[in-house]
């Protein structure tokens, strides 16, 4: 699978660890240029980097891992027909308000996918730590492999996400569609908590949609 990158933060960098590891060809990128990028070639041997349109017509999966309030500048139509895993999350204090999130209206991921209106759209990587993504990853017999909340419209791009998560070293939990990912974004019981599993199903269901826990209190 080729995975083009958008965003070369812990997380990106984190994922494109994983990828290579597991046999994929990745390609990461960020809004500043490739210009910028050098010190990734020498920390993560066998990434490519490139421009922003370079990393979306590179892969045949797209992820977007970048502060949420920048989502409206990526350029819809080099995503479109793209499978795009989203792992951004929505921290008021960084972003700014969204009152349509303040008001648990809708969900980080339905909006990046009104925005990118012709890409399938996956969330996943946004409810895990970027040491944990190298700290918990194992094989697919281990006894306490972690799991990680999926939700998309699709199927099939859903089916690709769990695909690739299985590949990284994580089990995965299919929490429904986009608008049901608000089970797993900032500040619920499943966001970045190591969980199996049956622990994450149950996190979850737990979940409840006009409550968040204390900021920070999934940081361990």
């Amino acid at each position: 699978m080729r995975i083009g990158i958008i965003g070369a933060g812990f997380i990106g960098r984190a994922v494109a660890q994983l990828a290579i590891a597991a046999g994929h060809e990745v390609m990461l990128s960020n809004s500043r240029g490739p210009q910028t990028l050098g010190d990734v070639v020498t920390e993560i041997p066998g990434a490519q980097i490139g421009t922003l349109e370079d990393a979306t017509q590179f892969g045949d999966v797209v992820l977007v891992a970048i502060p949420f309030n920048h989502y409206p500048t990526l350029p819809a139509e080099w995503l479109a027909g793209k499978t795009v895993l989203d792992a951004n999350n929505y921290y008021p204090d960084r972003d700014g308000p969204i009152p349509a999130l303040d008001r648990f209206e809708t969900t980080t991921s339905r909006l990046l996918a009104e925005h990118l209106s012709r890409a399938h759209v996956v969330k996943v990587f946004n409810a895990i730590l970027a040491d944990d993504l190298s700290r918990d990853t194992r094989p697919g017999t281990a006894h306490d492999r972690r799991a990680l909340p999926v939700a998309a419209d699709d199927p099939a791009a859903k089916a690709l996400a769990i695909q690739l998560l299985d590949e990284v070293g994580f089990d995965a939990v299919d929490a429904g569609n986009l608008d049901e990912s608000w089970r797993f974004e900032r500040a619920k019981p499943a966001y970045c908590i190591p969980l199996n599993r049956k622990a994450l199903n149950a996190a979850l269901a737990k979940a409840e949609r006009h409550i968040e826990l204390p900021h920070g209190s999934w940081r361990h």
